[in-house]
C-alpha cells in the first residue's frame, strides 16, 4: 500500500484504468546530441545504476509544465505515466557508438535507464496532458483541473 492509499477499499478495474494514464510523446524532428554531467556507472554501487532525470517544474494560471533536457533520446525511448497525483517519466539513453573495444580517457555520460516521479501540488486534468520533446528538451504541459479551481467568495453573516 502506498503512502498515498487509505485503508478504504480498493478501486474497480474501471476507476484504476481512469487513474492512470500513459501519455503520448510528440517528437519533432531535430539534431540531438547526447551530453550529461552524471557520471557514468562503473565501479558505483548498483543503487545508482539507474541515473535520476534532472526536472524543472512551474505552474501558470492554468496548468502545470514540467522540463527536463534529455539529449538523444527520441520519443520512443520515453514512457510518461501519470497514476492520481504521480508523474512518473522513464526511459533510456542507448550509446549509439556502444562497442567492446574501446578504452575510455572520460566517462562522463550517462547511458542506460533514468527515471523520475513526481508528485504533482495539485489536481490536474490526466485526460487533456500532453508531452513534446523537441531539441533534447521534454516538456510534459498538465491542465489543472478546472473544477477543482473554482473559488467562491462567502459573505460573512453576523
Amino acid at each position: 500500500m502506498s503512502p498515498h492509499q487509505s485503508l478504504q477499499t480498493q478501486p474497480s478495474l474501471q476507476e484504476k484504468s481512469e487513474e492512470k494514464k500513459k501519455i503520448p510523446i510528440k517528437e519533432e524532428p531535430a539534431e540531438k546530441e547526447t551530453r550529461s554531467q552524471k557520471e557514468g556507472n562503473e565501479g558505483k554501487d548498483w543503487l545508482v545504476a539507474e541515473g535520476e532525470l534532472a526536472i524543472d517544474m512551474y505552474q501558470t494560471e492554468s496548468e502545470i509544465v514540467m522540463q527536463a533536457a534529455i539529449a538523444g533520446i527520441g520519443s520512443n525511448d520515453l514512457e510518461v505515466i501519470i497514476e492520481k497525483d504521480i508523474v512518473t517519466i522513464s526511459g533510456e539513453r542507448r550509446n549509439p557508438l556502444d562497442q567492446e573495444s574501446k578504452e575510455y580517457f572520460y566517462q562522463e555520460c550517462f547511458w542506460g535507464p533514468f527515471s523520475r516521479q513526481i508528485i504533482l501540488p495539485e489536481e490536474v486534468d490526466v485526460a487533456k496532458a500532453e508531452a513534446t520533446i523537441k531539441n533534447g528538451i521534454f516538456t510534459l504541459r498538465i491542465p489543472k483541473d478546472q473544477e477543482k479551481i473554482r473559488v467562491k467568495k462567502i459573505k460573512v453573516k453576523g
